[in-house]
């Protein structure tokens, strides 16, 4: 029977110093991205969340920086953290309301999993169900007008929701729910504060204005 673990949510916000030894003795360390956590955020990384679509994820996937850098090369799994038909679909109606994200839908999937795959590491990708139920959850936070929610919190829904068990200790570091402007980053900051009030996650240090969502 598995015992408690402690699962670290770490995302690429500041991450106050002295936190890196609490970071990397957790049993799971999540990150994202390009893993600017890693550092005063410690080392150990298991999981690396990656938004597989857009510009970040083109960015990721070109010129083999973010393929041989320190977190990817220590990770066991990749998780995309958008499923490509759900984005496909937004593609219409974002060419009206936000022209200017001409690219955003743009799935680089394939991409990221042939990577896994010719790695030897694990490879998922975030149900599209976990998305649209925090699109329904957020709506009781009065979210401004917004396009996604970050992939910071689509992976902390997620893990609650299809990973975490009821004993363990789910850890956030590196959050301050500020960001780009398109994500619902008030919201988001209710809806964790909401989630930690109830016991079903704790974060490791109190939030710091200057921090910066995942």
């Amino acid at each position: 029977m598995q015992g408690r673990r402690i699962i670290m949510i770490v995302g690429n916000g500041e991450v106050p110093d002295g936190a890196g030894a609490t970071i990397d003795a957790a049993d799971l360390v999540v990150r994202f991205n390009d893993c600017r956590s890693v550092g005063s955020g410690g080392r150990k990384t298991d999981i690396v969340a990656v938004c597989n679509t857009g510009r970040p994820g083109l960015a990721m996937l070109g010129g083999g920086r973010w393929k041989t850098s320190s977190a990817v090369r220590k990770a066991r799994e990749i998780w995309c953290v958008r499923t490509g038909a759900k984005f496909a679909a937004m593609r219409a109606t974002l060419a009206k309301t936000h022209p200017d994200l001409d690219d955003f839908c743009d799935d680089y999937t394939v991409g990221f999993e042939s990577f896994s795959r010719s790695t030897n590491r694990g490879f998922r990708i975030v149900p599209a169900a976990v998305h649209e139920q925090l699109d329904h959850d957020l709506a009781r936070f009065s979210p401004d007008p917004y396009v996604v929610p970050s992939s910071g919190l689509v992976v902390i829904a997620d893990i609650l929701s299809n990973v975490a068990t009821a004993d363990d200790d789910v850890v956030l570091a590196g959050f301050g729910h500020v960001g780009w402007q398109w994500h619902p980053f008030a919201a988001e900051r209710r809806y964790v504060d909401a989630l930690a009030a109830r016991g079903r996650l704790r974060r490791l240090h109190p939030l710091s204005s200057s921090s910066q969502g995942a």
